[in-house]
């Protein structure tokens, strides 16, 4: 108990210390030339610049050597393409109004020789930022992924479950060992997937900058991004803990089942409760799994035993897993 208040003070100080945002200083705000100005202006809206990297992640993206003036009136240009994973610099950005396809044209370069215009609705859906950061959130905010993995993730779960509860093997919830760090990760695990969706609904723009400028640092960034990353660094601090509370709980056989079993249910919380938030049905569902995580961890802790022979904790009577005695 006594290391649970501890845990839940320093996630109380973490997220006091995320509120300080440190925001853009310039010292030469009042002496901009127009074309700086522009460039703030529209940095401000579309969360990069000149000389801002992308990778490229679309089969290929194709440019235009010209001035997109000269496409624009309809005249005869030259294109030339980048592919897959190639890395590429915003060389120039232009406006052109008479455009009724888009009126942002950006100039991006591969090398010295491979460098065009493209409109700015072509290039985006085929980029991504040039950071591990924003790769890693691209890959796991694919709708498409979200689903496929939904149905991979649900059927390993029921395989896994049904195996663990035939073998009669402890699982979280289920058959849960006398530890509150288990419950605690895949509680976190929903938190942070439930707080991961609710700011890609209400704050869609802030965390559009956040996807082109990451960071780890909690103390860097706005109250809800700081919330967000705290709760990531959590889980990985409640993960390594519960790994090891385990460990010292259950024999080598068992924690390798116990582990299996947590890591599906962790799964099947981010799977469930990213997609579900998204339409707003997840913040019941999360009410009713926080219920219910709680009352099986009540439940299970409320039932411990300890073996006559050498002291350590069971979960019902029987022989003893850790030094084989009988206990009635």
């Amino acid at each position: 108990m006594k290391q649970l208040l501890s845990l839940l003070f320093s996630l109380f100080c973490v997220a006091l210390s995320s509120c300080y945002y440190q925001g853009p200083y310039t010292s030469d705000a009042w002496s901009l030339t127009e074309r700086q100005v522009d460039s703030i202006s529209f940095y401000t809206t579309h969360h990069y610049t000149q000389n801002f990297n992308f990778l490229v992640k679309a089969d290929s993206l194709n440019l235009i050597r010209q001035h997109p003036t000269e496409y624009v009136n309809g005249l005869q240009v030259d294109t030339l393409s980048v592919f897959r994973h190639d890395r590429i610099v915003v060389a120039d950005i232009t406006t052109m109004p008479t455009d009724t396809v888009d009126t942002i044209w950006v100039q991006v370069a591969r090398d010295e020789s491979t460098i065009g215009w493209v409109h700015e609705n072509e290039m985006l859906p085929s980029v991504a930022p040039d950071a591990p950061i924003s790769q890693f959130i691209d890959v796991f905010s694919d709708t498409h992924l979200l689903v496929f993995l939904c149905f991979l993730v649900f059927v390993f779960a029921i395989f896994v479950f049904r195996k663990l509860m035939r073998l009669g093997a402890k699982m979280v919830h289920f058959n849960d060992i006398n530890s509150f760090y288990p419950t605690l990760l895949c509680l976190l695990v929903a938190s942070s997937a439930v707080f991961y969706s609710s700011i890609q609904l209400f704050a869609p723009e802030t965390w559009r900058h956040y996807y082109y400028h990451p960071t780890l640092n909690p103390f860097s960034v706005p109250l809800h991004i700081g919330l967000f990353l705290s709760s990531v660094w959590l889980l990985i601090i409640v993960g390594m803990a519960t790994v090891d509370d385990v460990r010292k709980r259950l024999s080598f056989g068992e924690a390798l089942f116990y582990y299996l079993g947590l890591a599906g249910m962790c799964a099947v919380n981010y799977v469930v409760f990213s997609l579900s938030t998204l339409y707003y049905v997840g913040y019941l569902l999360y009410a009713c799994y926080v219920a219910f995580a709680l009352h099986r961890y009540l439940r299970h802790s409320s039932a411990e035993y300890r073996c006559g022979h050498c002291g350590k904790q069971l979960g019902s009577k029987g022989i003893c897993p850790h030094c084989g005695a009988f206990n009635e």
